[in-house]
């Protein structure tokens, strides 16, 4: 039995928001009622008779469901087969890459965009009146809401403007200083104190393992907007099993950073230019605990970054050129997959992305074929990089270190450096922005 039922991925959604940004469309948002009572189901499935509803004479009789209902677990999977096929209906043709992405084409032109979160839809496109006859045929088949220009999406506050989209969570950033009783705490200039090493090992006092997880797990719900926590709290969230009175100390400061900068988000602004580029970085036995190296990788489409990662490494790497490699794997993969999305969305990218690396070992291992004696034991799947710079899809090109963005998901930077690489991630003050 099929339960599974997919969600359009943050990445997703910020790139479909960079493109209208890029573009100048505005972004409606739809929410349909009751969605998973729309959901038709393929398994005969009976129910007890409702208390209240109970057929006198016929107590010992059960209903047979047509429809899905919630608390069924195949309802999430009903809904999305349902709304699939009538989108499909409509002319759209869903990604092959990102399920939940629907895009309405003419020839080489995309006239609608369509992403789906659940019951949550958002749409835009060039074609106004097509956007409004694609509304009118949703609101005749399903009992919904049209909530206009979005404004706010999955705990995100939106700003469409002349001059871009600014998407923020100035909201819930204050939340969370006000849970954790730190709305009067004094700011500070970084997430991390330079040159901190936290650790597993035992040292320090515990602490209660609930309020540190909830504390990280609204951390990680901030980095939606907020990349330049997104290594922080990255390394916060190792210690979710082992949580002491160091940890808590540097979750803390995250809170006092972003007390400094709570109306801070992405500004995505437009450019002609919509070319896909990437930047990938890597320290070297950073963890203290099993001495593995953290990657972190950033994309961009011209303006504000709007796919990021920090994450662990799975192998212990044995030189610097090592861990470069394997960070620049990660990023590949995901180049190859914000191609293919680019794709359905009608932006092919003519030439091979780039990918700037401030390694030129790493560099060097990726266009020159011949194994050698310290990169013999690399693992098979991360020559993905070599193919795909041979088929063209992807280019790794050597950067100065100064000039590398990913540097802020890979270490603690000093206060000159983070601010200089915060902006160039795109992230800036929400405050004083121009209205609609």
């Amino acid at each position: 039995m099929e339960t599974f039922a997919p969600v359009a991925r943050l990445d997703t959604i910020r790139l479909l928001i960079a493109l209208a940004a890029q573009k100048q469309w505005k972004i409606h948002q739809l929410d349909v009622k009751s969605a998973f009572l729309n959901g038709f189901l393929e398994e005969e499935i009976y129910i007890d008779q409702p208390q209240g509803f109970v057929v006198s004479g016929k107590e010992q009789m059960v209903y047979k469901l047509k429809k899905a209902l919630y608390g069924l677990k195949q309802a999430p999977r009903a809904w999305y087969t349902r709304i699939d096929s009538y989108l499909l209906s409509l002319g759209f043709e869903r990604s092959i890459s990102e399920p939940t992405l629907y895009v309405k084409k003419k020839q080489a032109e995309t006239q609608l965009i369509v992403s789906l979160y659940v019951d949550d839809l958002l749409v835009t496109g060039g074609d106004r009146n097509m956007l409004a006859d694609f509304k009118a045929k949703m609101k005749d088949t399903f009992e919904m809401s049209d909530l206009g220009q979005m404004i706010y999406f999955l705990g995100m506050e939106v700003q469409q403007t002349h001059s871009g989209i600014f998407l923020g969570q100035k909201t819930f950033a204050a939340k969370i200083l006000s849970k954790f009783s730190m709305e009067n705490c004094k700011p500070t200039s970084t997430p991390m104190a330079v040159g901190a090493k936290l650790s597993g090992q035992e040292g320090y006092e515990q602490v209660s393992e609930a309020d540190y997880r909830s504390l990280v797990g609204c951390l990680l719900y901030l980095t939606a907007t907020r990349p330049d926590i997104m290594y922080s709290v990255s390394v916060l969230s190792r210690f979710m099993h082992c949580c002491n009175k160091q940890h808590l100390q540097a979750a803390k400061r995250v809170l006092r950073y972003i007390k400094g900068t709570l109306s801070y988000g992405l500004k995505f602004s437009r450019n002609e230019d919509l070319k896909l580029i990437g930047y990938t970085d890597s320290d070297w036995a950073g963890s203290k605990d099993d001495m593995k190296s953290t990657s972190g990788y950033a994309f961009t489409l011209g303006s504000a970054m709007f796919c990021w990662s920090s994450k662990k490494q799975s192998i212990v790497a044995q030189s610097t050129a090592e861990a470069e490699y394997v960070a620049a794997a990660g990023a590949v993969n995901q180049a190859i997959w914000l191609r293919k999305i680019l794709a359905d969305l009608n932006l092919y990218q003519k030439e091979a992305t780039e990918i700037f690396c401030d390694n030129k070992s790493a560099v060097a291992i990726a266009k020159n074929p011949i194994f050698h004696g310290r990169t013999k034991h690399f693992s098979i799947k991360l020559h993905v990089v070599r193919e795909m710079e041979q088929a063209r899809e992807i280019e790794l090109v050597h950067c100065n270190s100064e000039d590398q963005v990913a540097d802020i998901f890979t270490k603690a930077l000093c206060t000159s450096r983070f601010i200089k690489l915060r902006k160039e991630l795109g992230v800036s003050s929400m405050e004083a922005k121009e209205e609609c």
